[in-house]
């Protein structure tokens, strides 16, 4: 006969993805209710359940051996469905929802990757997504119609968001368009630009007059699709990142004054039944972003 498998500890289980997702055991013990002698008891009954080290020292914090990237990755799905099938017992599954919101350069660019990911790990949480601009998802976020959003940092609002992130700023022009005749003539630069208020239009405007360099707003639009258009029809400049800039489009260099650098700020709400699938969520968001153009 066979010898069965070993079946692991879902407590040891959750403390370790608890403990490795707070960055300490300490902080793991806290928001599991138990004491820190006995989550590092139920995280040393773990490895020797898996026969391997899974957690080692790096710095002040902690980090996975290879082992315990593998122990993780499984980890979190069976937490996954152990959750799901009390929820179901309970007749409560789909109940839980977090509210998320990303400005529009970040949704389209960021939004499938991360739900595909936070679906794997939290498959019972209803997600809601609003894509906008940073003032409509800060009202959102403030009149609590959102538990978390990613935007734009604002450094003359200060407010209590963790900066997770940089972008620099760049003119984005038609490719046909010959910039330095333009400048040559003392013609306006046309400008293409979201209407007020609007951080990078302010950003625009006030590096062009600091530069000398007279400017005219020729298309306002509502919406990120609608400043792509105009600029691929060759109405004007805009100021943005390379964030989901069409391909058909090219960045002035040199030609125009430097914008500098725009902070990426994420906000979230303290939601304690949901506190363990926000942080993942965030974590997700701030880990996809350097992968942005």
């Amino acid at each position: 006969m066979n010898k069965l498998p070993l079946t692991l500890d879902l407590d040891a289980l959750r403390s370790f993805v608890t403990g490795i997702e707070c960055g300490s055991f300490a902080l793991a013990a806290n928001r599991l209710c138990r004491s820190t002698s006995a989550v590092s008891a139920q995280l040393k009954k773990l490895e020797q359940q898996c026969g391997a080290a899974l957690v080692m020292k790096k710095g002040r914090g902690l980090a996975l051996t290879r082992d315990g990237e593998i122990v993780m990755g499984y980890a979190r799905r069976m937490l996954a469905l152990n959750d799901e099938m009390q929820h179901a017992l309970q007749g409560e599954l789909f109940q839980e929802e977090i509210r998320i919101g990303m400005q529009e350069d970040f949704g389209e660019s960021l939004m499938p990757g991360i739900l595909g990911e936070f679906r794997r790990h939290h498959p019972a949480v209803r997600i809601t997504a609003r894509v906008d601009r940073n003032r409509a998802l800060l009202n959102a976020f403030d009149d609590n119609a959102l538990d978390m959003v990613l935007l734009w940092q604002n450094e003359n609002e200060p407010r209590k968001g963790r900066l997770v992130g940089q972008s620099q700023m760049v003119w984005i022009q038609p490719p046909e368009m010959d910039l330095n005749a333009l400048l040559a003539r003392g013609e306006p630069l046309p400008l293409v630009m979201f209407d007020s208020p609007c951080l990078m239009r302010s950003h625009a405007i006030e590096c062009l007059n600091q530069a000398g360099i007279p400017w005219q707003v020729v298309f306002v639009s509502h919406s990120l699709s609608g400043i792509w258009a105009a600029v691929r029809a060759g109405l004007g400049v805009t100021l943005r990142t390379r964030i989901g800039m069409p391909d058909s489009l090219r960045v002035a260099e040199k030609l125009l004054p430097a914008p500098g650098m725009l902070g990426i700020a994420l906000e979230q709400h303290e939601n304690d039944t949901e506190q363990r699938a926000q942080m993942l969520l965030g974590q997700l968001m701030e880990q996809a972003l350097p992968g942005l153009r």
